[in-house]
Order: C-alpha cells, then structure tokens, then sequence
C-alpha cells in the first residue's frame, strides 16, 4: 500500500495529524530528528490508534538517509512539519532557521522529485501576512513584510513551491497557513510539550497553572481595537488543525489540484484574556497574571478567513475554546 511520508511527525502539530491520517486508513512513515519530540510519542500514537507507524529517527538534512526512506517505502505524498518554529529563537538564531527549514525543504523536495513523489503539503503560517488589513487575513492577499527569521522561512518555502509548481505543474502542492493551535488530544496521551520556556500563550499558561512558573505576562492591555483591551487571535484546536490536512490530502488523492492555499483557523478571533479566564473557569485552576507592556511587533488582532476551506474541501473548525482549554490542561494532568 502506497505510504504517506510525515517530515516532523513526532512534533506537536505532527503527532496529531499522523494520528488522525492513520485513523482515516492511510499508512504512515514518520522522518523526525527529536529535536523538539520524544521518541515515546510513537508508541503513543499506536496506543490512540491501534495502528501500527513507521518511524525513523533521522534528519530531514541527511540527503543519503532520506533517500534510503524513499527506497524502503512506497512513498505517495508528504506532509512536511519539520520546520523550526519558536519565533524568538529565530531572531537569535537566524542561521539556524535558515539551515533546518529552507534547506531542509529543499532536500526534502529535490528527494521526492528524484523518486517522482510529487503530491506535497507544506506547514506554512498566517505570519506570512505580515501586518496587513484590518486583522483578518484571506488567501488572495500577497505574502506580507515577515517580522522574524521563522516567518520568513515560511514565506520563502512558499516562494519555492511556487516556483517549482511553475516549473513542473505535474506538482500538486498545498500551502497550509496556520494561525494559533492549541489543546490536545482528548486521550491525553499527545499535546504540546514543548522544550524550554514555552514561546506560545497556551503551553505557558499551563506551566503556570502547575506551578512551574509564577505568573503569566500579558502583553498589553490597552488594544483599543479588541473587546478587552488585550490581544485577539484566531486560536485552533489542534485536533480541528489535524482533520483539515486529511481534508487537503484527500482532495489532491481524487482531483488535479494544482497549487493552492488554505487558511486553517476558526474565523473567529479570542482575546488573550479570554483564553486566561476561560482556562481558569473550565479547568477550575488558578493562573495569576500581570499586565505588561506591550510587545514590539505585535498585533492588536489577527485572524482568518476560513470559508475557502469550508466551500472547496468541506473543512470547519468544530472545537470550542472551552474544548481548547480542557484538553490541554487533561494533557498536563496525565503526563505530571
């Protein structure tokens, strides 16, 4: 049976799209480096699912190793996840950025190309919008300023596979622009996990609510363009995130499609204090928190337009931000 290569499928957004690609009857190959995953999510994965995985603890860089994936497996598509993301870290660490997801791509692409693999989905970000418009964000706007190392590898992949679409339309590619996932599987076995001090709103309230760190600063509370003064963005359930990459894959296994975008949000943007007060609420936990300034760069409110995703491949966010809130802290709860 004809495989489906996941690049980073150990990786938070990985993980769940590998579990939910198994449960739609693909088989799975996994290529991950562990660089920011443990290697128990693969068992982790075949408890949710009872299916079995292909794993290879490997880097996507490693020409000769990738090759040898492509050799022992009769690969169909790929869905590439193996990109660095921690935006902070990109600005102190460009190179690096630059190394792992640009030239990454690039070997991931020209393997699949020499062993005629051609059907690709691409792990790209609403930051490639850069500050445009009122805050909402649709497909036919052109890629914005990027503001950080990390959103510009975004920008400059889809750069590429555009250029490679042109050059060979024997290519069907997709561009998956993300916005904020967050929660978990409601197993609880996978989640967010993430190595460090966490970069994103939801893995650092959590490591608040369990004490491990004391407070929460929330950047800014003087937005004039938001409900409550704080930050407003289009927060995803990973689960929901997942379902819309079997929706895209799925359409490029029954139809020449091309290349094309889809912005995979809720439509719907949630304030910073909403997602703190809910959590408090739902998970019946204490987070403190602290009013800080606000922080260079960022924006009073981002979100998507989603309905492209729900007219050409029958795909709408479902879970709620209680749903959200609630699985994320089950997976903090089962993994202490």
């Amino acid at each position: 049976m004809k495989k489906v290569l996941v690049t980073g499928g150990t990786g938070y957004i990985g993980s769940h799209t590998v579990v939910e690609l198994l449960n739609s009857g693909k088989e799975v190959v996994i290529v991950d480096n562990l660089a920011n995953s443990k290697p128990d999510v693969v068992d982790r994965i075949k408890k949710i699912t009872g299916k079995d995985v292909k794993f290879y603890n490997i880097d996507y860089l490693d020409r000769e190793k990738l090759e040898k994936v492509f050799e022992e497996n009769e690969i169909e598509s790929v869905i590439n996840f193996a990109g660095f993301k921690a935006v902070g870290e990109s600005v102190k660490e460009p190179l690096k950025y630059y190394h792992n997801n640009v030239s990454g791509a690039i070997v991931l692409l020209e393997t699949m190309q020499k062993y005629n693999v051609k059907k690709f989905i691409f792990s790209s970000s609403a930051t490639v919008y850069g500050a445009q418009g009122n805050g909402k964000c649709i497909e036919t706007m052109k890629r914005g300023e990027t503001t950080n190392p990390y959103g510009t590898t975004k920008s400059i992949i889809e750069k590429i596979l555009e250029d490679l679409y042109f050059a060979d339309n024997e290519w069907d590619i997709a561009l998956l622009r993300y916005f904020n996932p967050v929660g978990a599987h409601e197993s609880g076995l996978i989640g967010e996990d993430p190595k460090g001090i966490p970069n994103n709103l939801m893995p650092f309230i959590m490591k608040v609510a369990n004490k491990e760190i004391d407070h929460l600063n929330i950047f800014g509370n003087d937005y004039k363009e938001t409900k409550d003064g704080t930050c407003a963005r289009d927060f995803i359930h990973v689960v929901d995130l997942a379902i819309g990459h079997i929706k895209v894959l799925d359409k490029l296994d029954k139809e020449k499609s091309g290349i094309f975008v889809y912005n995979l949000g809720t439509g719907n943007p949630y304030t910073v204090q909403e997602m703190v007060d809910t959590f408090i609420r739902v998970n019946n936990v204490d987070v403190p928190y602290v009013y800080a300034a606000r922080r260079e760069g960022d924006l009073p409110v981002l979100y998507s337009d989603a309905s492209k995703a729900k007219e050409e491949i029958g795909w709408v966010a479902k879970k709620t931000l209680e749903d959200m809130c609630r699985d994320a802290w089950n997976f903090v709860l089962k993994n202490n």
